[in-house]
């Protein structure tokens, strides 16, 4: 019966209201699962259990099982009635403007519930189960105008089914929520179900489990025979920056990190101001460890491995909310290029960064932040104003998005930093994959041969005196500080020096007009390629070979050698010039060439 027939015009229907708070834009059920999750940690649960009832239905030629009931059970603090009342009202509950920790807005166990399912019933205690009360809401009976309000808890046990499926002993206290008729579950079956959340939940409680504050168990059973899991298992960590073990990474990576701090200390940290009180959020920036990114012995990429695959599952900056992640975000990612798997960001606030960075009331992303960062800079600024002038005006304006753009503009920065690191990684297995006689280090090298026995001299040859150990050491240090990973470094500097060679390549984001960088270090040349200039994106990295490539393979290799030795002769010139005004030249016709370069390709 409607509200209208009973003569009440509510200025909000309940019947209606609820029907569109179904529609709240939870992801899928897993995310709904993390808002019961919450609650169970927020009320102090060590022990939080996700267990899926299925039924056998009958059909002409076999049995299939279905998705019948969902319970979460928890060894909380349990609540009184007047508190279980209060967390089944819709913006409700004892933690509104709570900044102490994950649950806040009032909406979490309502809004979850109804969005998956059409009655949610929940008991709790607080001094022995046998204390136990009840109360529910009932999709059906609001329809119906039978219930306009959250129903007065009665004395009531749980149902014995859940309190045989749960494996941990039921404590003194305790919350179990059980949603029933579930119309809106996207997937069927419990096994679907753990599959799909098992690696999410891991990933939004990581800390958690982590550091043992929770056990979260996903098991499944049969309705008739509760006892006999079928599935059982502990959620394990999966952190997407790969840097917690324990983790649920795949081996070799299970107990060791997979990626690296990036930089000195793999962070960042900016403060902001909210209510007129400073407070830290904390990006940290990893990138994966060589090791991750090798071959297998049979040649296959690392990409095509087993932790390659469960890094692509994790692709995206990991929003971290009091201890919990709230979204992984795609704001930085690139759709078209496999290898952003293997650098990670995590971006961690507290609480009373919530309206600043435009965390929903589902907990499920942080908007404002996520648009910033999905928001280049210069699509800011207005025609003829400066980065500087766009900041002072922001802040003269009192607008937040003061510190917001700085803070995003430091993330998309750094990304820029890892991603020519991580192309590096790759570009250098190629290169000793692909290491040939005739290469262009080795052409080079003896074109050079040639030129010391007509009486040229560079000032890098005084280095080929020095003992080897030495040279190694120079030239491993200098290809460091060109971006090379320490272990390509030192593999890379062993070889030059032992086949004598001249000349190693590297790539880097310089800071500088010039196309590359000439580097005496060890007796050898390093060239490091500009990745910010855009002569590489034009011209070096279409050259790059492809594995698969078939015949057009042998044409971009030679393609690619032949611009070398076109580098490596520059860079002897300017090794031979003598010190002062003839070698000052040098290096300047270098910058105004690649000054010149930058505005051919910006045509």
């Amino acid at each position: 019966m409607t509200d209208a027939v009973q003569g009440r015009f509510d200025l909000i229907p309940t019947h209606l209201a609820m029907a569109a708070m179904r529609d709240n834009g939870y992801k899928n059920t897993a995310y709904a699962l993390a808002e019961l999750i919450d609650n169970a940690i927020q009320a102090g649960g060590r022990d939080v259990e996700v267990l899926c009832s299925e039924r056998e239905e009958q059909l002409p030629q076999r049995v299939r099982r279905r998705i019948d009931q969902i319970g979460v059970i928890d060894n909380g603090s349990g609540m009184d009635a007047t508190t279980l009342r209060m967390a089944l009202q819709f913006g409700n509950g004892t933690r509104l403007d709570d900044r102490s920790g994950m649950g806040r807005f009032g909406m979490g166990l309502p809004n979850a519930s109804i969005s998956q399912c059409r009655r949610v019933d929940v008991w709790t205690w607080r001094s022995g189960i046998t204390s136990a009360i009840h109360t529910y809401i009932d999709l059906d009976e609001v329809r119906e105008g039978a219930a306009n309000e959250v129903p007065q808890p009665v004395p009531s046990e749980p149902p014995a089914i859940w309190l045989r499926a749960a494996a941990s002993p039921v404590g003194s206290s305790g919350t179990l929520v059980v949603w029933s008729d579930l119309d809106r579950c996207m997937w069927r079956t419990a096994r679907t179900i753990i599959e799909h959340s098992g690696l999410l939940i891991g990933r939004m409680y990581r800390r958690f489990i982590h550091n043992g504050r929770a056990a979260i168990r996903l098991a499944a059973f049969l309705k008739r025979d509760p006892t006999d899991a079928y599935i059982d298992r502990l959620a394990e960590v999966n952190d997407p920056i790969y840097r917690m073990t324990p983790s649920s990474t795949p081996a070799p990576f299970t107990a060791e990190s997979m990626f690296e701090p990036y930089g000195d200390d793999g962070e960042y940290r900016h403060a902001f101001t909210a209510s007129g009180t400073k407070h830290e959020a904390v990006v940290r920036f990893t990138v994966a460890s060589e090791q991750a990114r090798r071959r297998s012995e049979s040649g296959a990429d690392a990409g095509t491995q087993p932790h390659g695959k469960h890094a692509a599952r994790n692709v995206g900056v990991s929003v971290v909310r009091a201890d919990r992640e709230i979204e992984l975000s795609q704001a930085l990612v690139d759709p078209s290029e496999p290898r952003d798997r293997w650098w990670g960001i995590e971006i961690d606030f507290p609480p009373e960064l919530d309206e600043l960075f435009g965390v929903t009331n589902n907990k499920q992303s942080a908007r404002t932040l996520s648009d910033m960062l999905d928001t280049p800079l210069e699509t800011l600024l207005e025609p003829d104003q400066s980065p500087q002038q766009l900041y002072d005006e922001l802040q003269e304006a009192n607008d937040p998005r003061h510190d917001l753009i700085r803070f995003t503009e430091e993330i998309r920065k750094t990304l820029g930093l890892m991603r020519s690191q991580i192309q590096t990684q790759m570009k250098g297995q190629t290169r000793r994959r692909r290491h040939k006689g005739n290469s262009a280090e080795v052409r080079g090298t003896t074109a050079t041969t040639s030129r010391k026995g007509e009486g040229h001299s560079g000032a890098s040859d005084a280095g080929e005196s020095l003992p080897a150990e030495q040279r190694v050491l120079d030239l491993e240090g200098g290809l460091e500080d060109a971006g090379v990973p320490a272990q390509q470094a030192h593999e890379e500097a062993a070889e030059a020096i032992q086949s004598g060679l001249k000349y190693r390549f590297a790539e880097s984001d310089l800071d500088s007009a010039a196309f590359f960088s000439v580097t005496p270090r060890g007796g050898v040349i390093i060239i490091t390629l500009n990745t910010r200039h855009p002569v590489h994106e034009h011209l070096i990295e279409v050259l790059e070979p492809d594995d698969h490539a078939g015949s057009a393979e042998d044409r971009l290799d030679n393609a690619r050698e032949g611009l070398r030795l076109l580098l490596e002769a520059w860079a002897r010139y300017e090794d031979e010039q003598p010190e002062g005004r003839l070698r000052d030249s040098a290096m300047d016709a270098r910058s105004d060439w690649g000054r010149v370069a930058r505005q051919f390709f910006s045509v």
